[in-house]
Formats: structure tokens, C-alpha cells, sequence
């Protein structure tokens, strides 16, 4: 989905005036408090939002409060929690809000200390999980960057949609390098490389055992096939390879890969190839 050019053009405007702060602010080593005036500053002059009407912390958790809520008219767009300038962040960090977030219905989560953004989409599944979409340094960017765009520009008050955060979020899925990997150990593609092979090769006699044993093991980085996260897109390949075939008996469209099937389902299966 198209970025408002409204938004691009205020990130342009005012994305190295801010690269210049956060430096700054991080040479002072400053605290939780001013790093979050600054974030708030930067959600209301990059991403466009009011920064007295649209950003909220009344919402509480076990009796404390989440940093920051975006929150445009009755939706809560995401919440936002804020460390240190200094602070290196942990997934731990973002633990309670991303409870609150799957409590309360809210989808999208963002962890930040002003230099790096990490942004969290939610899995309303038992139990709870959660994917990062983004995880950016501003510090190694320009406002030119695309990575930069789309997460700010989608973020942003013109451009945050439902479905623009949910096309986003399968595109990654998709094109992540466990996705690919999958993919490439799949039987349709090992079946595509022996008939290649044997095209090229005239007389060449391999088997897809062989080759799957080849690309598996020798070809391929061990943690795209053997992490969680291998374990995971092969899960999800499988789940959108099914959900094709039964659009094909039914006559549909194939729904987009991811549709019903979060980067993060856990699944009992090794990281070998799916089968269909």
C-alpha cells in the first residue's frame, strides 16, 4: 500500500533534525524520563500524530502504566513502551504490554530507547506470541531509507491501516530468509532442481534425496533450516500451501501467504522440507 506523500514528506523534513538530538541526547547518557519526551516528540512532529489528544499513558498494567498508547479517536493504534537512551533493548522489556496488547485486543507493540524501534505484531493465539516487523537504528539510516519508510510511513497518522500493517507484516513473513529457505527445501522446488540438473546435465543421475540432503545441509546457513525461526516458516509454509490447495478445489483465489498462519506459530516439525 502507498505511503501519504503527507507522510513521507514530514519524515524527510524531519527525520535528521532528530537523528541530530538522539545523538546528542545519548552523548548525555540522559534517563527513561527524557528519552520519552523526546519519543514523544517524535511521534508527534515525524509520525504526525497530536501530541495532546492522540498520545495517551492511561492505560494501566498490573497497576503501573504503559509509557505511551497512540490513540486516534476510540482505536488504540499501538502501544509503546520507552527505555533509556542508553538501554540495550531485550524482549523482556516489551513483556507487559505485549500482555496487555493481547488482553485488550491491540495488535501492535513498539519498544524503543528514541535510536532503536522494534516493532511487535501480536498473535491473539495460546499462548501468546509475538513477531518483530521492524527493528531499526535510526542512527545508521537516512530518511531515504526504505526500511526507514515503510515502518515509519505505515506508523504514521495518514498511513496506519489494519490491512497496510497486515500486508506488511506478510510480505516479511514471506520474503524472511527462513520463508525462502523453506521454500527452497520444499518438494516442488528439490523436484524443479533435479529436472534442471538433468536438463543442463544430459545422463546426469541424482535423486531428490540427494539433492535435499545437498542444499539442506551444505548449501544452506544451519540457522535457516535448523532455528526456531526455520521451524516456524516451515509451519507456515505448509499451513499456506494447504490453504492454497483448498482454494484451488473450491474454485477461489489462493488467499496471501501468512493469512491465518503467524510467523511465530509454533510447530512440532523439524526444519526439513515440507511436504504437499
Amino acid at each position: 500500500m502507498a505511503i501519504p506523500k503527507r507522510a513521507l514528506d514530514r519524515i524527510a523534513g524531519q527525520f535528521k533534525r532528530y537523528q541530530n538530538v538522539l545523538v546528542a541526547a545519548k552523548a548525555r547518557d540522559i534517563g527513561e524520563s527524557d528519552t520519552l519526551v523526546i519519543i514523544a516528540d517524535m511521534l508527534s512532529d515525524i509520525l504526525g500524530y497530536d501530541k495532546y489528544t492522540e498520545l495517551t499513558t492511561e492505560f494501566a498494567i498490573r497497576g503501573t502504566y504503559v509509557d505511551l498508547a497512540v490513540k486516534v479517536g476510540s482505536e488504540i493504534r499501538f502501544l509503546l513502551e520507552a527505555k533509556a537512551i542508553g538501554v540495550d533493548l531485550k524482549d523482556s522489556h516489551v513483556k507487559q504490554a505485549i500482555d496487555y496488547g493481547a488482553n485488550h485486543g491491540i495488535e501492535w507493540v513498539i519498544l524503543t530507547n528514541g535510536i532503536v524501534w522494534r516493532v511487535y505484531k501480536i498473535h491473539f493465539q495460546q499462548p501468546i506470541d509475538k513477531s518483530v516487523v521492524f527493528d531499526l537504528d535510526l542512527l545508521q539510516m537516512t530518511s531515504r531509507t526504505p526500511q526507514l519508510l515503510d515502518c515509519f510511513g505505515n506508523l504514521s497518522r495518514e498511513g496506519f491501516t489494519a490491512s497496510s500493517m497486515a500486508e506488511i507484516f506478510q510480505q516479511q513473513q514471506a520474503t524472511s530468509r527462513f520463508s525462502l529457505a523453506a521454500m527452497l527445501l520444499s518438494e516442488t522446488m528439490i523436484a524443479t532442481l533435479r529436472r534442471e540438473l538433468r536438463r543442463t546435465f544430459p545422463g546426469l543421475k541424482v535423486e531428490e534425496d540427494q539433492l535435499l540432503d545437498a542444499v539442506q545441509n551444505h548449501v544452506l546457513k544451519r540457522e535457516v533450516v535448523d532455528s526456531d525461526e526455520a521451524k516456524q516458516a516451515v509451519s507456515v509454509l505448509k499451513k499456506a500451501m494447504r490453504a492454497v490447495e483448498r482454494s484451488k478445489e473450491k474454485g477461489q483465489a489462493s488467499p496471501a501467504l501468512g493469512t491465518g498462519a503467524p510467523a511465530s506459530d509454533p510447530t512440532p516439525d523439524g526444519g526439513s522440507a515440507p511436504q504437499t
